[in-house]
């Protein structure tokens, strides 16, 4: 039931209402109650099973996103239902509060995902990482873009078409992508969007170039050390063979050549690093 009425719940204990007054329909509460016992209680999980048959599992989808109400005659999104419902509620107590209205609408959309983490800590489940509002789903991203929508069709005049077409095609895309994320795998389409948004207004871009440029100058400074290594290995065989031919003594000679060769070795690394 918590996650049943989640939206509910919580946009009444967000407003200053009775929480328990989302569960005063008592035929959604039978509804709620048989459904929850067919899935985990039916014999031989048969209700599961028939529930994850991908048939069926596409129809309910869709379902849940679309339903029917007045015997038929009035066919409307359920989700976008309480959406705008949510946007409506928030417009009435806060009338200027555009952020209000946008996070009731959000709630009333997608509620099940803000109280998932205490759902599952009643279940002894502690799991902090599956926060909404660190890690947003597409639903959450879907009812923020609606509700949006819905606050500028509403407030200003900046939709000019028809609410009930801007309904309708809020159910469109909810539905669309309801069953892509079925049937294509497409789970999140904001995900593009997101990227672009972040690599150009969100230090992406920069943090690009100066990851690129940091590595063109080490690579630089480890060439001219390497060239540098070079030419004293180069100087220091030279000495060594003048120092073998030109010397009259050759043992001093030895000896003077391995504490020069030792010399300008040890200045070499130092001055390296």
């Amino acid at each position: 039931m918590l996650t049943i009425f989640a939206g509910g719940l919580l946009t009444n204990f967000l407003l200053g209402e009775p929480v328990l007054g989302a569960l005063k329909n008592n035929q959604q509460l039978l509804l709620a109650t048989a459904v929850w016992y067919v899935i985990f209680y039916s014999p031989f999980d048969i209700g599961y099973k028939i529930a994850k048959f991908l048939p069926i599992k596409v129809l309910l989808a869709a379902m849940k996103e679309v339903y029917s109400r007045q015997y038929f005659d009035v066919v409307v999104c359920f989700r976008v239902k309480k959406i705008n419902d949510g946007v409506t509620h928030a417009a009435k107590v806060f009338p200027n509060g555009y952020l209000s209205m946008i996070l009731i609408g959000t709630i009333k959309g997608n509620g099940s995902g803000f109280l998932k983490i205490m759902e599952r800590l009643m279940r002894g489940v502690w799991t902090p990482t599956a926060v909404e509002v660190m890690q947003p789903t597409f639903p959450t991203k879907a009812s923020i873009a609606a509700a949006i929508i819905f606050v500028l069709d509403k407030k200003t005049d900046l939709i000019s078409a028809p609410h009930a077409l801007v309904y309708f095609g809020i159910c469109i895309f909810f539905v669309y992508f309801k069953l892509s994320s079925l049937l294509l795998g497409i789970h999140d389409p904001f995900i593009p969007f997101e990227n672009l948004f972040c690599a150009i207004f969100m230090g992406g871009i920069w943090d690009s170039l100066a990851q690129t440029l940091a590595g063109k100058k080490g690579a630089a400074a480890e060439k001219g050390s390497d060239a540098v290594k070079n030419v004293i290995s180069t100087y220091i065989s030279a000495t060594s063979h003048w120092l073998r031919v030109y010397s009259s003594d050759g043992s001093v000679a030895h000896t003077g050549h391995d504490n020069l060769v030792t010399n300008i070795t040890t200045s070499v690394e130092l001055a390296i690093g």
